[in-house]
């Protein structure tokens, strides 16, 4: 008999040059690539994703401290999935299996019902869609509250970028945000300021040198079309990852992963988030779903030229 793979079921994608793969295990993306250079950190059909790669974080990302956080006037605890720092870690649904409701050659929409369980007892409706275009990779999450009382909820994704520059110091990153979250050694936030004047100021692209980034990002600019786009470009290569996000997501979280062995500056964590860490705890861009409503969010990735925008 054939093992399965640890994510699960692998649903590939294809649209001229680009290549993704979806898989069963949290709706994950394990891989995404055009003209067949990778643009992702990945991990391998017959591994355990690793270090939240290409992971959805859902009904919350980042971080709960003490995983506990009170809504409409009931507290409730969270298990603690980050135990050696005490929080609750990036939702319930990443190693959750996930089914496809829809597939053909370059999308999959993939379904799962996140029912009440001690921590976060509401009914939630989830669809994850991702499609390859010529404009690239779009994914598009839609929560359906589907209990009878409302609920507290947030998004984010997990995509490791790379252009295959180890490490990734001489990169050019782009973080179009002013004001950058401090944290203290738990992760959890404790206070912001202006990226103006710091080591933090990416809003116009440069090195990433020795910075270790572990942070995150808000008050972003966004362009006309009312999107954020954040970037990493190697000028060598004259190309570029563009990660682009609507105004449902407020917040990006930047890593470079120097704790993490399997990371190790070899990526760039550039995470899209409708909140900031510890947003339950704090009451800080929770969104607050009434039942029977629905919230629809996307971000996006695609391949660019590298430019000094």
């Amino acid at each position: 008999m054939q093992a399965h793979p640890p994510s699960g079921q692998q649903y590939e994608l294809v649209h001229g040059d680009q290549r993704a793969v979806v898989v069963e295990v949290g709706a994950g993306l394990r891989l995404y690539e055009a003209g067949g250079r990778a643009l992702l950190d990945s991990y391998a059909e017959n591994e355990m994703c690793r270090s939240g790669r290409g992971q959805a974080l859902i009904p919350w990302p980042n971080r709960i401290a003490d995983g506990t956080y009170e809504f409409d006037g009931t507290t409730y605890h969270l298990p603690l999935t980050e135990p050696e720092a005490g929080n609750a870690i990036h939702g319930l649904v990443r190693w959750r299996q996930w089914s496809p409701r829809e597939k053909q050659a370059n999308r999959v929409v993939m379904e799962h019902v996140l029912n009440p369980q001690p921590g976060y007892p509401f009914t939630l409706e989830l669809t994850i869609e991702y499609v390859l275009s010529d404009a690239g990779l779009t994914v598009h999450t839609v929560a359906r509250n589907a209990g009878d009382r409302p609920c507290p909820f947030g998004a984010g994704a997990h995509p490791y970028l790379t252009l295959g520059t180890e490490p990734v110091d001489p990169l050019l990153l782009r973080v179009p945000a002013a004001t950058v979250l401090t944290s203290d050694d738990r992760g959890n936030p404790t206070g912001s300021g202006a990226v103006a004047g710091t080591d933090y100021d990416f809003r116009q692209p440069r090195e990433i040198g020795t910075t270790v980034l572990d942070h995150a990002f808000t008050d972003l600019e966004r362009d006309a079309d009312g999107m954020a786009r954040a970037s990493l470009a190697d000028s060598s290569q004259g190309r570029a990852i563009e990660l682009w996000v609507d105004d449902n997501y407020t917040h990006l979280m930047v890593f470079t992963g120097d704790p993490l062995p399997d990371v190790n500056r070899r990526a760039v964590a550039i995470e899209p988030m409708t909140c900031p860490p510890n947003a339950f705890r704090i009451g800080d861009g929770v969104i607050r779903i009434e039942p029977g409503e629905t919230v629809s969010l996307s971000w996006g990735l695609a391949q660019r030229a590298a430019t000094t925008r």
